[in-house]
């Protein structure tokens, strides 16, 4: 007897697999990874002084890209952070040098109350797993997914970098209608941009 399992439950055991192989990761070869994501790419993603791109403070097993951030920042970018305000909504808190970040719910951190909320031009993105053809497994809740929809009900088009390690690659995500495709994924191993099909 076959059992057919919706694309929901197929993408909840895909994120307990991936990110099971990036919790067992040892905090040096994290380290190590994140670091050669600032070599690989910090000058390949292009962006005209000024754009607003949001990073995030890592949690958990997650790459640390508070590196690649301080680069960018160099290049001319004004870095904000999410902020999950509730199970339904986060924001963009610009993140200014100086500028205390504080706990701010969910296991997150990020700019505090009096911060200026931005909208992003780019999104670096944490996800559990990911394609070769630029769909992603968030962790779940998500958050992305809506604050993409509010950002593109404003005439914003962000552009989507998705974060991972290598090990949470998979051949082939399930995707759904309402899943929004990455324009690119950024490893230890470099940044690759994918071409999307519209």
């Amino acid at each position: 007897m076959t059992t057919h399992t919706t694309p929901k439950e197929q993408k909840a055991a895909i994120r307990n697999e991936r990110l099971a192989l990036r919790d067992a990761m040892t905090p040096e070869t994290r380290i190590e990874g994140s670091l050669a994501m600032v070599e690989l790419a910090g000058d390949r993603i292009a962006f005209d002084p000024g754009t607003v791109i949001s990073g995030f403070w890592p949690i958990r097993s997650e790459a640390d890209i508070r590196p690649l951030m301080a680069h960018l920042r160099s290049r001319g970018a004004r870095l904000c952070l999410p902020v999950v305000l509730d199970r339904e909504t986060i924001v963009f808190r610009e993140l200014v040098v100086g500028a205390p970040v504080v706990k701010t719910g969910f296991g997150t951190t990020g700019p505090g109350p009096e911060a200026a909320v931005l909208d992003p031009d780019i999104l670096l993105v944490p996800l559990s797993a990911f394609d070769r053809t630029g769909h992603r497994i968030g962790y779940g809740a998500g958050h992305y997914d809506r604050a993409i929809d509010r950002l593109k009900a404003k005439g914003r088009v962000p552009k989507l970098i998705g974060i991972a390690f290598d090990c949470q690659e998979v051949a082939s995500v399930p995707a759904e209608p309402h899943d929004v495709p990455l324009d690119g994924i950024l490893t230890e191993s470099g940044l690759s941009m994918f071409q999307q099909v519209s």
